[in-house]
């Protein structure tokens, strides 16, 4: 057996060992001064924000920002340009479809056999019926794609998410999301499989990851422009933003526990047709 250790790290792999040194070096880095006691308001406000590293963090944001500017906002434009868009959403379901092993191993560990349930229907559905995921016919039939990463199952856990981080790369996250993230990576059958001699799966992996990055900043276009062009303090925004929906998130995962029986279970006899 060829050892891992021989094999070329995934993208994936090195973006998460960059963000791990980012948690590192922010951590000897700048800090926020703490509003004494004396200034309540200005103290309450510094706890809310739960931002002590954001000139560290402001830093990271003008650099990620840089290249967002120069490649993935020109990129994202291009794809859409070129790209129709009934093609981009089969793209977008096609990436949805092959990361579901990593969302059906966190729905079990968040202790959601329901949500796992619909996420094998709809791998069966439209890997087969949807052609290899392009087509999303399972939301059709009452199978809807819902949200699921190791930092949404550490918050089940109860780790607590943290202080706001800005990463390179990675963007806004907090602690809980950074090591979210390479644990859905450890996750990803694609992280472990080939090697740097699989010429092709090496190609496929950087299809794959350059794919899901051009997708994912072309979706949110126009509501990223629109915020650096009208926000006061973008940075703040994007902050602001990233919590809001991050805890809408774990909040609609804490509950969501169905009380019918899904399709897909053995369902009770009924009494009234004896």
């Amino acid at each position: 057996m060829r050892s891992l250790s021989r094999s070329r790290p995934s993208f994936y792999g090195t973006t998460w060992l960059l963000a791990c040194l980012a948690l590192v070096v922010t951590s000897l880095t700048g800090c926020a001064t703490k509003p004494p006691a004396s200034d309540p308001d200005a103290l309450a406000d510094y706890e809310q924000t739960n931002d002590p590293l954001e000139p560290t963090n402001r830093v990271f944001y003008a650099v990620n920002n840089g290249i967002d500017t120069v490649i993935l906002r020109p990129a994202a434009l291009a794809y859409r340009a070129v790209v129709p868009s009934p093609m981009r959403e089969g793209v977008h379901n096609m990436l949805t479809n092959m990361g579901t092993p990593v969302q059906l191993a966190n729905d079990m560990m968040e202790g959601k056999p329901r949500r796992a349930g619909d996420t094998v229907m709809r791998f069966a559905i439209n890997t087969t019926v949807g052609v290899l995921g392009i087509f999303d016919v399972a939301k059709k039939w009452g199978y809807p794609d819902h949200d699921a990463d190791f930092g949404m199952t550490l918050a089940m856990w109860g780790v607590p998410e943290g202080p706001f981080l800005f990463l390179p790369v990675l963007g806004p996250t907090d602690p809980r999301d950074a090591a979210g993230f390479g644990v859905d990576i450890v996750m990803d059958p694609f992280t472990w499989v080939g090697g740097s001699h699989d010429t092709g799966l090496t190609v496929f992996k950087w299809t794959r990851f350059s794919l899901n990055a051009i997708d994912a900043r072309e979706r949110v276009l126009d509501s990223v422009d629109q915020i650096k062009k009208t926000a006061l303090d973008p940075y703040a925004t994007f902050r602001s933003l990233y919590r809001q929906h991050r805890h809408a998130q774990i909040e609609k995962l804490r509950n969501d526990d169905p009380a019918t029986v899904p399709v897909w279970f053995p369902q009770p006899a009924n009494a009234s047709a004896k």
